[in-house]
């Protein structure tokens, strides 16, 4: 039985991974703090012939993260996969910011994906084809153009946890290879048809997306790519 964990759920990335992996035999475990979301996301993929369950968990606290993959591991089978998706759009103005907003994103973006990496990491070395995928964010680059954007978007403080976050998915990757484990980042350069950013001006197609990250985990070479 092949578990993928995933992180940060919602109705576009995520849940389009959520079904293609689903679709190749994979339980999943649906993830994010609003349970009844979760649960109706969770029958319509159970509608389709997929194995999935509602976990709902505060992926900012560490603590609770590693009771997650505990659960994951107890309700469904062994973590296969970790899809960390989750974010948090808060400090969008540096300085003005309450400096705790902008240890909230670090969390979620960061402390939270080590908390479920060291968690599920006995489970992925003992899987078959085990891997980490991180969907990251054009913010996280450093180039003047971004950095003007995440300004003029109220998008500072996520801009930061997004351009740390890119540096540990190359970190994990170099440091899990050695034990077979596949870490491998997707940047997404745009807006996402169906999330909260969508204003009915995105033109990235979550199927597309998911479709690109099963490449990664059957490929297992690339550490980071963009896509859009």
């Amino acid at each position: 039985m092949k578990t993928i964990l995933v992180c940060g759920h919602g109705p576009g990335i995520s849940d389009a991974v959520a079904r293609r992996f689903g679709a190749e035999g994979f339980s999943v475990a649906l993830v994010a703090r609003n349970g009844d979301r979760l649960a109706t996301a969770a029958a319509a993929l159970a509608a389709n012939g997929v194995t999935a369950r509602a976990f709902p968990c505060d992926l900012g606290d560490a603590e609770a993260v590693q009771k997650l993959v505990a659960e994951v591991r107890a309700s469904l089978a062994p973590v296969t996969v970790v899809h960390w998706n989750a974010y948090a759009a808060v400090a969008g103005d540096l300085v003005a910011a309450d400096v705790a907003d902008l240890r909230r994103g670090f969390d979620v973006s960061v402390t939270g994906l080590v908390a479920a990496v060291q968690a599920a990491l006995p489970d992925l070395k003992a899987q078959k084809n085990p891997a980490v995928l991180v969907t990251g964010g054009g913010f996280a680059f450093y180039d003047p153009q971004v950095d003007a954007m995440a300004v003029a978007w109220s998008a500072m403080g996520l801009a930061v946890a997004k351009a740390a976050q890119h540096k540990l998915a190359g970190l994990l990757h170099e440091k899990l290879r050695a034990d077979g484990v596949y870490v491998g980042e997707l940047v997404v350069l745009g807006m996402v048809k169906g999330t909260a950013f969508d204003a009915g001006h995105a033109t990235l197609e979550p199927a597309a997306i998911a479709q690109r990250f099963w490449e990664l985990y059957e490929g297992r070479t690339e550490r980071s790519v963009t896509f859009g």
